[in-house]
């Protein structure tokens, strides 16, 4: 989410027709840029062509879509975006009574949109006219067309979106050549896993050298207050095998398996973390030119680790891989989950291991108190 919002921000502000990375040329409208690439190892090049703010020359004010508004995600990009009070926000979502109430807490020029993922001439039609879009409605596992995105790239309107899911984010970036014809940024797994652990990676590459290791954990006390939405993500995930790679060579492990004891820092401590398929292990394979990459995730208490680790073992997989049969296995533990939360609390951290060709290592950890922001 943290990504999303600045990667939305600096959109609006600059509307730059040209990305490029590792390359920087500077001028003084783009300053701004120039620190957020300095904080995040990023650098950008783009040709500006709006203002500093969220309004238009005019003096309206740029439009922004967040599907799956209503969703934990979605309502917290939202609360951050809606802090600057210079945006006409769109909250999106099947839940008319959960919309329109988020849209009276935050106020302002907020509105709600009724719209059903499934029907794409509706979502066509909510995308045309807003400035951007942020796709949030996941859970983005199953998903056999990237419709969001078509449409984006159809009313050329700038996309952002927090998927998590190997498959999707590969079909995403087939729309790459797409997306550039229509002159329009289109940006996939900005959220915080993979999104800012993908920039924590770049980062220590950046700072160490090239790397022959790359081991990304992550640790979320319960749900982290997202309920049934991560629910199922992580049941749709434990019906597909974990790709790693090792020495350069691409392998497929068992789901929650191989676990590590991992130290996430003060205030988490050491967790057990077990593997899952995510995207950011191929990016980093590909992008990054990393040999040895894996992703593991664990949550808290113990108890839910192990029964993970019972479900990816016992459930046949036609159900895993069934996102209707996943959502009645979410239904079954919804209020098992919920009771967990209250105790749990939501702490989130990622810990991103580095190992040099030199020998050299280098870790980066951030960590959270709260997964989700709740409050203006």
């Amino acid at each position: 989410m943290a990504t999303t919002t600045q990667l939305a921000r600096w959109w609006l502000a600059f509307e730059p027709c040209n990305i490029e990375l590792n390359k920087w040329n500077v001028n003084s409208t783009q300053r701004r840029n120039q620190r957020f690439a300095q904080r995040t190892g990023t650098r950008l090049v783009c040709h500006a062509k709006g203002s500093e703010a969220g309004e238009e020359a005019g003096g309206q004010k740029k439009k922004v879509l967040v599907m799956g508004g209503t969703g934990r995600v979605g309502a917290s990009t939202l609360r951050a975006l809606a802090k600057g009070g210079d945006l006409h926000l769109i909250v999106g979502g099947r839940n008319r009574e959960k919309g329109e109430a988020l849209a009276r807490e935050l106020g302002g020029s907020v509105e709600f949109s009724a719209f059903n993922l499934e029907d794409a001439s509706a979502v066509r039609a909510a995308i045309d006219g807003v400035d951007l879009v942020v796709h949030a409605a996941g859970p983005f596992q199953r998903r056999v067309e990237c419709a969001v995105l078509e449409a984006a790239i159809d009313t050329k309107t700038a996309y952002i979106d927090v998927c998590d899911d190997q498959d999707y984010s590969m079909r995403a970036k087939a729309y790459h050549d797409r997306a550039v014809a229509a002159g329009i940024p289109a940006i996939t797994t900005g959220g915080i896993y993979p999104g800012i652990s993908n920039i924590m990676a770049a980062e220590l590459v950046r700072l160490n050298g090239k790397a022959k290791r790359i081991r990304y954990s992550y640790y979320t006390a319960g749900s982290g207050g997202a309920g049934p939405t991560i629910l199922a993500t992580s049941f749709l995930l434990l019906g597909e095998e974990a790709i790693v790679y090792v020495d350069g060579k691409m392998q497929k492990m068992k789901a929650y398996s191989a676990r590590r004891d991992v130290d996430f820092g003060r205030g988490i401590g050491k967790k057990p973390v077990y593997l899952l398929n995510l995207p950011e292990v191929r990016s980093t394979h590909e992008v990054l030119k990393v040999p040895s990459v894996s992703a593991r995730f664990g949550t808290y208490p113990q108890i839910w680790n192990i029964a993970m680790g019972l479900v990816a073992s016992l459930v046949p997989k036609d159900i895993l891989q069934d996102q209707q049969k996943v959502q009645g296995l979410v239904q079954l533990s919804d209020i098992a989950v919920r009771a967990v939360d209250g105790f749990a609390g939501e702490k989130v951290s990622m810990r991103v291991d580095y190992e040099g060709e030199n020998g050299k290592k280098a870790i980066g950890i951030f960590s959270h108190k709260m997964l989700s922001v709740r409050e203006v």
